[in-house]
């Protein structure tokens, strides 16, 4: 029998579309990323900034770019972005809770997903700061407490997501404190070609989790790389969600 958290993401996978996601701070390297891979697998997105002209024109800027695909990408204020069924905090991170606030009332009752990391390059390391409730991802929740808040997507590189000529296969640490958040987080996750969703428990774990992410930047920038997250030992077990299968490129 699966867990029920896996099975609830996989059930999402083929009951929630079509669906609409909100990306806040979605004009930065990674928020435009996300839009680009999950605008290709048919979902709609709204990049969401402070400033909507901006929006707006990286989200033409981004759907120009790759004429070969039918991308549903639209720019717009913070508000409007968090008016979406899911709601993705991808701003930076010292902006993630001024950010939350001014939207909670926009997002109570909806999943949230917190992006960011709270990261200080020091000479040539990356350190990870500790926010003081632990984890970013606390602190946005501590910010809107009536949205249902998840962690995930730390360690997916920027630059990949935003190239869909590159293949991407990654592990992505999905934790949250709302079964609900979990699941709907995974099966957004799982639309993307290449990634696998994993459960990794409770909001508590955000903080091991977005901390980890000075080690993969620093590793990039020591070894001019774009490496992620892949774990071995969950193939064949089956109460791990399956990858969603990589086309060829």
């Amino acid at each position: 029998m699966l867990h029920p958290r896996v099975a609830g993401a996989r059930w999402l996978c083929a009951k929630v579309s079509p669906v609409n996601v909100g990306i806040l701070g979605g004009t930065g390297p990674l928020g435009r990323g996300l839009a680009l891979r999950l605008a290709a697998t048919g979902t709609s997105v709204v990049l969401g900034s402070r400033d909507p002209e901006r929006a707006a024109v990286m989200a033409a800027e981004v759907v120009a770019a790759w004429p070969g695909e039918t991308l549903a990408i639209d720019g717009a204020g913070n508000a409007a972005a968090a008016a979406a069924d899911v709601v993705v905090m991808a701003t930076p991170w010292e902006a993630a809770v001024p950010t939350m606030r001014d939207i909670a009332e926009h997002v109570a009752g909806k999943v949230v997903i917190c992006v960011a990391n709270a990261l200080v390059r020091e000479g040539s390391d990356m350190l990870a700061l500790i926010p003081p409730r632990g984890s970013v991802a606390a602190s946005v929740a501590a910010a809107a407490p009536g949205a249902l808040v998840a962690a995930a997507g730390h360690h997916l590189p920027a630059a990949v997501l935003g190239d869909l000529d590159r293949r991407l296969v990654a592990d992505v640490l999905v934790c949250s404190d709302h079964p609900e958040a979990t699941a709907t987080t995974m099966a957004l996750v799982a639309r993307i070609p290449g990634l696998r969703p994993l459960d990794a428990g409770g909001l508590a774990s955000a903080a091991a989790i977005e901390a980890f992410t000075a080690v993969l930047v620093g590793l990039n920038i020591r070894y001019k790389a774009h490496s992620t997250l892949g774990l071995a030992g969950l193939d064949g077990n089956s109460r791990v969600p399956l990858r969603t299968e990589v086309p060829e490129l």
